[in-house]
């Protein structure tokens, strides 16, 4: 059995009985670290100097290098999903609830650029850590069945079109909310345009949510 790193290893006695504190504040910091430097150029020893831990309690807690990262994703991903589950859906109208999705999601994509890094990270590798992650899956399955029955009910009111694929849509909507965050650079640098502006912004938040909705609208 695993003993648990002790205070004098760089954990003060009242960080130590808050176990789920010190891994909620490793995961933070490790997020950053992943986010700026990828998995191969992360340093578990600057993760760990940032936390006011050690290495030996980041790998009681999360195994190794690459279970920090994977734990990482997951929250990340949890985070998104949260908002979701936070909305009434179900009390809103088809239409209203479409939109509704498309500016949560499109929000929390625009204030979580790590997120957008992280995953971008995850496809150079080829969803290898992600693919090892039943709660990944398991939190994107529930997106997909949320995002199912608004449709279900748009096309039940006859407000959208029958021929709609759920996946299809988050897609589309994940496309339109993550190149935005990271192509930011290269497109502001190309054609000269501030992302960080607020006219900007709201203009294509605007576009996007109504991009979507157009698209599923019944004609």
């Amino acid at each position: 059995m695993k003993s648990v790193p002790t205070s004098d290893e760089g954990v003060s006695p009242r960080r130590k009985n808050d176990p789920d504190r010190v891994k909620r504040n490793i995961i933070e910091v490790a997020t950053a670290e992943f986010a700026s430097n990828g998995l191969s150029g992360a340093r578990v020893d600057e993760i760990a100097a940032k936390t006011a831990t050690s290495k030996r309690m980041i790998y009681y807690y999360f195994g190794s290098k690459e279970g920090l990262y994977l734990a990482v994703l997951e929250q990340a991903y949890a985070g998104i999903r949260s908002l979701d589950s936070g909305v009434e859906f179900d009390g809103l109208p088809p239409d209203v609830a479409l939109r509704r999705l498309v500016e949560i999601t499109f929000d929390y994509h625009e204030a979580n650029p790590d997120f957008i890094r992280l995953v971008s990270i995850e496809n150079i590798h080829r969803a290898e850590h992600l693919r090892r992650s039943a709660t990944i899956r398991s939190i994107n399955d529930t997106a997909i069945e949320g995002l199912a029955g608004i449709l279900k009910r748009g096309q039940k009111a006859g407000l959208f079109r029958p021929d709609i694929d759920p996946l299809d849509v988050h897609l589309l909507i994940s496309a339109l909310c993550f190149f935005r965050v990271s192509n930011r650079s290269t497109f502001s640098a190309i054609f000269d345009v501030d992302f960080a502006a607020r006219k900007t912004r709201e203009s294509q938040r605007k576009l996007v949510v109504e991009a979507v909705v157009r698209l599923v609208l019944k004609k």
